[in-house]
């Protein structure tokens, strides 16, 4: 057995192959319940990487020599990106309903989440949606700034 050097994760074969993307949104959210500067209204740039891997590189067909087509894990992690970009993320049951009704009639765009929107929710919400595609992906990490991120790994 081994271990990835770039991961740490363990493996049985001599290889790990690797491939990460990212892509970037911009969105408001804030962190109800929260005692700091976080329970108001703010924004980032996040960025969301995404890493792919496996063992051995695929041996016939068009993808030959490779993990996926890179295309593939660039599209779906865009994908990603661009649903959540320039919104407003709220959880479930934070904001009032007169609140929701006043950004609504201002035509402002809100994504409801069933999660507390932190980087570490993030990863992991983005982690199962790119497995669900059948992406073999490793781990997703996701930047709420420059220097602050958040990873989800299983």
């Amino acid at each position: 057995m081994h271990a990835c050097l770039h991961c740490g994760r363990a493996f049985l074969g001599d290889d790990m192959f690797i491939l990460k993307t990212n892509a970037a949104f911009d969105s408001a959210h804030f962190l109800a319940g929260y005692n700091g500067k976080c329970a108001n209204l703010h924004g980032h740039h996040w960025v969301i990487e995404a890493e792919a891997g496996q063992e051995a590189l695929q041996q016939t067909g068009e993808k030959r020599g490779m993990v996926i087509d890179f295309s593939d894990l660039k599209k779906a992690v865009r994908s990603l990106a661009d649903f959540y970009d320039h919104a407003l993320i709220y959880e479930t049951g934070s904001l009032k309903a007169a609140t929701l009704a006043a950004l609504r009639d201002e035509d402002f765009r809100l994504i409801e989440v069933p999660f507390r929107p932190t980087a570490e929710n993030f990863a992991k919400t983005f982690f199962e949606k790119l497995t669900a595609e059948g992406l073999p992906v490793l781990r997703v990490t996701v930047y709420e700034t420059p220097d602050n991120c958040a990873g989800y790994e299983v």
